[in-house]
């Protein structure tokens, strides 16, 4: 067997192959130094490795209290992945088999996935062109007298344009459950995305802004919510075995824990790196290839992105050009093609077409930004940009 370096972090593993060469400059990287490393072992060193208590291991809660403060939030619940969090919330906001959520097609299958699992109906709404997210106009029209909540997605750390979506949930009685698993330190005017809606769902996942390695936390401003959510990942129990109500395990281990908590600690630094590179590259590009060829993201003064991943469009030729970074060292990738309601079992959810979303699947690129991209990463990856789209012109 092919000796493993896990000082590689960039690895690429497929489950049907063996391990690849790492790319040269991965789509993202975990940050992680020694004072993950020393947290990790403080861990083990005491031996408690994770807590059935209701209100989580001690590290557990540190974190939750640097997280909620971060963002400005009454509540945090650390799960175990983001997908946790997006399950906890809909069990917690009261869904039935008979509902229907609205959510983005174009989003990763794990939304739609949290849905479904509950036996609601997921109902797909189409995107808009500038920021691939949650369109209202189609939102408004997807609304049936079974709808009980909207789910919008901040893709790629783009915030949905959440003024229109909250008028229109307040409008039909609907509740709002962000999915902020791409959008940890985003701003829609002024607030943190994940904080706004009832319910607010991250990832820590590693590819994430901040990460755990697995991970996951749900934020609300509700205390009910807050005592519902804790019961929920702790299998419904609050003293222990008085099971109350239908729980799960989604409690976040201490190691996890620990490391997350070392992340929040420099979680600014890690959010000023990638805004400096993501304007650093978008410079690059828009003095170098017209815009007619390749579409870069919305500056919109409502927003501040995280950058978790800066995504173009190309007009003609996306695969072709994501080949030619590839093979050039750049791990440029798509996210996300084809679309959920284009999947085999999410096809019997849908009729018809998205067409914003179906021509997104098809033409959007996300290139590295992440904060161990340095200058001439930058300048590398602008050019051979800029070199494959002049090729195939």
């Amino acid at each position: 067997m092919r000796r493993f370096d896990y000082k590689w972090r960039n690895i690429l593993y497929d489950c049907n192959s063996k391990f690849s060469e790492p790319l040269m400059i991965p789509i993202n990287k975990p940050q992680i130094d020694e004072n993950e490393r020393q947290e990790i072992l403080k861990v083990l060193d005491e031996g408690i490795l994770t807590s059935a208590s209701n209100c989580g291991g001690k590290r557990v809660q540190d974190f939750e209290v640097l997280l909620a403060d971060f963002l400005h939030v009454k509540h945090a619940i650390a799960v175990n992945s983001g997908t946790a969090a997006l399950n906890a919330s809909i069990l917690a906001a009261g869904i039935k088999e008979t509902d229907e959520i609205l959510i983005p097609s174009f989003t990763f299958v794990a939304t739609a996935n949290s849905v479904a699992c509950t036996g609601a109906k997921p109902v797909f709404v189409d995107i808009e062109k500038d920021t691939y997210t949650m369109n209202p106009v189609d939102l408004e029209k997807k609304i049936t007298k079974r709808t009980r909540a909207i789910i919008p997605v901040h893709l790629y750390g783009h915030p949905a344009k959440m003024d229109e979506i909250l008028e229109i949930a307040r409008k039909h009685s609907l509740i709002v459950i962000e999915d902020a698993c791409q959008s940890l330190g985003s701003l829609y005017n002024g607030k943190q995305t994940g904080t706004i809606g009832q319910m607010g769902c991250f990832s820590m996942y590693a590819s994430k802004v901040l990460t755990s390695g697995e991970g996951g936390a749900i934020t609300t401003n509700s205390d009910e919510y807050a005592e519902i959510l804790r019961m929920i990942r702790n299998h419904g129990m609050v003293h222990g075995y008085d099971t109350r109500i239908i729980g799960f395990n989604m409690r976040l281990p201490e190691i996890s824990a620990a490391i997350a908590k070392t992340q929040m600690k420099k979680i600014r630094s890690m959010l000023e790196k990638r805004t400096a590179n993501a304007k650093k590259l978008g410079e690059l590009l828009s003095e170098r290839i017209d815009r007619k060829y390749l579409v870069l993201p919305l500056d919109d003064e409502r927003v501040k992105y995280n950058w978790y991943l800066y995504t173009v469009a190309l007009i003609n030729n996306r695969d072709r050009v994501k080949k030619f970074l590839n093979d050039n060292g750049i791990g440029a990738t798509v996210y996300y093609d084809p679309p959920v309601h284009e999947t085999p079992y999410y096809s019997k959810f849908h009729n018809g077409t998205l067409e914003v979303t179906e021509w997104a699947s098809k033409s959007v690129l996300s290139l590295p930004v992440h904060p161990s991209i340095t200058e001439n990463d930058i300048e590398l990856i602008a050019s051979k940009v800029v070199e494959a789209i002049k090729s195939y012109l």
